[in-house]
């Protein structure tokens, strides 16, 4: 049995290589010619997977290590017979933590504490909804809008309300038909019912935001924040954009090592159950220790004054738009420099593999450090 897999998924050697032979290729330049004679196809959100790159194959099965499938021709791949399977969910806590470092950056900059912001999120599917949990655990004030989903548990709202927000976070695919398409979601009229000090995340699809728009909106509203991890044309971002906006980084919201093991595994899991045979790897047993297992503070301390720095302890977002803009400085090979960084990225654990150490006569704010993200071990 052949696999063809995107050389940038971890742990492929490691969980498929015991059901044959695994060839690696760079995912974005993946030809016809390169999965003609393959049975088994993995990939990640750069290559195409349609009737142009498979027709012919002898392709059975493709998993995609990703929460999103519009890289993927579903209809296709169903009316060929050949499975399917993504990963959902696997990154969505990587992608959570990228937001709320976001938030701590950002507050810090203007002398703001997050728990004073509202919070508007638009999608409310894997990533949107753990937002939504964590954020209102920390006392954070959130609305949300997804016209695809009625919940009693979720604070649904009209996309007018989310946009009043003083945050406005973005987790959706990216659609161009149906009631309610998502590409261009954003645009010179959404942006236009913000605040003029509002603050814009988006990492769900580049697209998703008139980046045209935006660039124009933030020229000419100084206070207006926008943080971007997704971009309209990646991997040719656009320079000036990228100058423009506080936080820019090249696509690796959902990048942590966590994540990433977790997308492989999810679908090497479905790889087992559609060729009948027993899955012998667990994820757990594969994670790696992280650098910095523990971290405790004085007792008494401050959770305002200890959270901030203890979520950039963990992840600090800061370092990964520092990466991005030197690179885009460097050279004109704009493509290049941003696809490097994705493949050469350094590894990031999530909030959860660092564990906040308290006594036990100082345990008020546990549950804050749990609805963080962290782990909590108390000790006498």
């Amino acid at each position: 049995m052949k696999i063809v897999a995107d050389e940038n998924m971890p742990l492929v050697d490691s969980l498929f290589g015991e059901l044959g032979q695994v060839q690696r290729l760079p995912g974005r330049l993946m030809t016809p010619e390169d999965v003609k004679d393959a049975d088994i196809l993995l990939v990640r959100s750069v290559t195409r997977v349609n009737e142009a790159l498979l027709s012919g194959s002898r392709v059975k099965f493709v998993g995609t290590a990703t929460i999103g499938t519009d890289h993927i021709d579903l209809d296709w791949l169903s009316e060929s017979g050949i499975e399917f399977t993504s990963a959902p969910g696997c990154n969505a806590h990587s992608v959570v933590d990228y937001v709320i470092s976001a938030l701590v950056c950002l507050c810090q900059d203007d002398e703001r504490m997050m728990k004073n912001l509202s919070v508007g999120v638009v999608g409310t599917g894997n990533v949107g909804r753990r937002l939504i949990q964590r954020l209102k655990k920390l006392g954070v004030v959130v609305k949300a809008f997804d016209p695809f989903v009625q919940s009693d548990d979720l604070p649904l709202t009209t996309l007018d309300d989310v946009l009043a927000c003083d945050v406005v976070s973005l987790h959706v695919p990216i659609t161009k038909e149906g009631d309610h398409p998502t590409f261009h979601l954003i645009d010179q009229t959404a942006l236009e019912k913000m605040g003029s000090d509002s603050i814009l995340i988006n990492s769900s699809r580049g697209a998703v935001i008139d980046n045209l728009a935006l660039k124009a909106h933030l020229k000419v509203h100084a206070g207006f924040k926008a943080v971007l991890d997704v971009w309209e044309s990646e991997p040719e971002i656009d320079r000036e954009l990228l100058d423009l906006v506080d936080l820019g980084t090249a696509h690796i919201a959902g990048y942590s090592l966590d994540g990433k093991y977790n997308g492989t595994h999810q679908i090497y899991t479905a790889a087992c159950k559609f060729l009948g045979l027993p899955m012998r790897k667990r994820l757990p047993q594969m994670l790696p220790e992280p650098d910095l297992v523990h971290v405790g503070f004085a007792t008494g301390a401050n959770f305002d004054d200890v959270f901030p720095r203890l979520v950039q302890v963990a992840y600090d977002i800061r370092r990964d738009d520092r990466l991005l803009r030197r690179a885009i400085a460097k050279t004109d090979r704009i493509s290049e420099s941003f696809d490097w960084l994705r493949k050469n990225y350094p590894v990031r654990r999530e909030f959860s593999s660092l564990t906040v150490k308290m006594r036990r006569n100082d345990t008020a704010n546990t549950s804050m450090y749990e609805a963080a993200g962290f782990k909590v071990k108390v000790k006498s």
